[in-house]
């Protein structure tokens, strides 16, 4: 089992940057393929980016293509997702999710954390 808990949310203004983090304590982070995610009030959760376990291969929703990327660093058990060129519609809550077998765009993560919030103003 793995617990996850993110942070490096917070207030920034459009076209600004943030890089959020997702440590994970428990299961070694080598085990699980990751994912982030995200709810914007009054919406459904939406897929962000993913990572497979070995920090090769990794897939984006087409409106964070080119402005945010997924990154992880086993040693440090800890997932990041850096994000450029921000928009007021990024503004949501950002959750990390894990599994050990699951990676893709849907919400098949046995493990997720409690968010940290983004709020980009225009």
């Amino acid at each position: 089992q793995v617990q996850l808990v993110e942070s490096g949310g917070g207030l920034v203004q459009a076209g600004g940057s943030l890089r959020l983090s997702c440590a994970t304590s428990g299961r070694t982070l080598r085990a699980y393929h990751m994912g982030w995610f995200r709810q914007a009030p009054g919406k459904e959760r939406k897929f962000v980016a993913a990572i497979r376990w070995s920090g090769l291969h990794t897939i984006y929703a087409e409106s964070v293509k080119g402005r945010f990327t997924i990154s992880r660093d086993n040693a440090e058990n800890t997932v990041y997702l850096q994000m450029n060129s921000l928009k007021p519609e990024d503004t949501a809550i950002y959750y990390c999710a894990a599994d050990e077998s699951y990676w893709g765009r849907g919400y098949d993560y046995d493990y997720w954390g409690q968010g940290t919030q983004v709020t980009v103003s225009s």
